[in-house]
């Protein structure tokens, strides 16, 4: 009689698991997220009349983006697939997710395992596997109607720009809106949200907020050795597989704390300045788009369930009243000293916090008396 009780595909899989190595999670991750992103129409590329276009725009934008935040800033933009920003978004995560495969792969060490290597093995590779397809689930339901990676506000590895032209085609027919008018937001929303979030010392800023909630989105997904359980049943295995979306159903946000506060100030700011400005530039092209304004704000607010999962898993809510605390933040802030004052964003003091989120007056003190400004 065999030692190993399971047996079958779960045995191969963990074998397979045990010769990838410590990257398999990424590798699950990627595959099952790929899946997702294709959907039922095989994710096609944009028409090639539409990436014209988009290209055509950038240099229009790009400029104006400058001239808003006094830095020089390049106009190149890549029309993409959901496919591709799915990859692009667990390449940009994925520093952000290995304390969370680190703690999961930990699991064993707090279980009485005897002498049951086989068990140990079981216990080591079933945390980053769950993991792998969480992790995936999330990547693939976000490209589904994510424009680009501005939908969440995070630090960046590097500077590439992507739009996903289907979803903005998608949107402008939705809500019976001018192709134009949808590509230039987009633009000037990732052209900001890419300047912004490259900026090193944003970047540390935000990383050093994270590490925090982070750690307590992962206490927040509850007891894993019951999620582990679960999957013990290859059957189990092959359900997340072919229903990933009820990955998103164990997704919950921690509790609030003084951390997811502090994140939730400066992630909720930092989108509303994105679209505060994307507007005005769209505006400054076009001229006033109030059914654009509309749109975009029900768009942000309903239907969001990928980015609204993908924010969790980093401690960030993409709804509640600090969002709408943000649009009245940066509303004040731009009213009484223009859109400008927040070039100090791209400093490593310039993000709100949580006490400054409601005290506009107190942050812009702050950050224009700062020996960095």
């Amino acid at each position: 009689m065999s030692d190993n009780p399971f047996g079958g595909m779960f045995g191969d899989i963990f074998s397979m698991l045990g010769q990838q190595g410590p990257d398999a999670w990424f590798t699950t991750a990627t595959q099952l997220a790929l899946n997702i992103a294709r959907g039922e129409d095989g994710d096609p590329n944009a028409q090639p009349i539409e990436r014209q276009r988009l290209e055509e725009l950038a240099p229009l934008v790009a400029r104006h983006v400058d001239s808003l935040l006094g830095v020089s800033i390049g106009a190149s933009v890549v029309a993409v697939n959901r496919s591709a920003l799915t990859i692009a978004a667990l390449t940009q995560w994925r520093p952000l997710m290995e304390p969370m495969v680190s703690s999961s792969a930990t699991i064993g060490e707090s279980l009485d395992l005897g002498d049951n290597q086989m068990m140990a093995q079981m216990a080591a590779a079933l945390g980053p596997l769950f993991s792998g397809f969480q992790m995936g689930s999330v990547a693939g339901h976000f490209s589904e109607r994510a424009w680009s990676l501005a939908a969440l506000p995070l630090p960046r590895v590097d500077a590439e720009r992507q739009l996903v032209v289907n979803n903005l085609a998608s949107f402008a027919e939705a809500w019976s809106l001018e192709r134009d008018e949808v590509y230039v937001f987009a633009l000037a929303q990732e052209f900001l949200a890419s300047l912004v979030l490259t900026q090193p010392g944003t970047g540390d800023a935000l990383r050093a907020l994270l590490i925090d909630t982070v750690r307590e989105s992962t206490n927040a997904q509850g007891d894993l050795l019951t999620r582990l359980q679960s999957m013990i049943n290859p059957e189990d295995i092959a359900g997340f597989m072919e229903n990933p979306e009820s990955l998103l159903d164990g997704i919950e946000m921690p509790e609030e704390s003084d951390a997811t506060r502090a994140i939730n100030a400066a992630a909720s700011v930092l989108l509303a300045f994105f679209e505060s400005a994307a507007h005005q530039i769209t505006e400054a092209i076009l001229g006033p788009r109030p059914a654009l304004v509309e749109a975009y704000r029900r768009h942000r607010r309903s239907d969001a369930r990928g980015e609204d999962a993908a924010a969790a898993l980093f401690g960030i809510s993409t709804q509640g009243e600090h969002h709408e605390q943000a649009a009245a933040f940066v509303a004040t802030l731009s009213k009484d000293h223009t859109l400008r004052v927040f070039d100090a964003l791209l400093r490593v003091d310039g993000l709100p916090s949580a006490d400054e989120l409601l005290d506009p007056n107190a942050w812009f003190e702050r950050v224009t008396n700062s020996p960095l400004a």
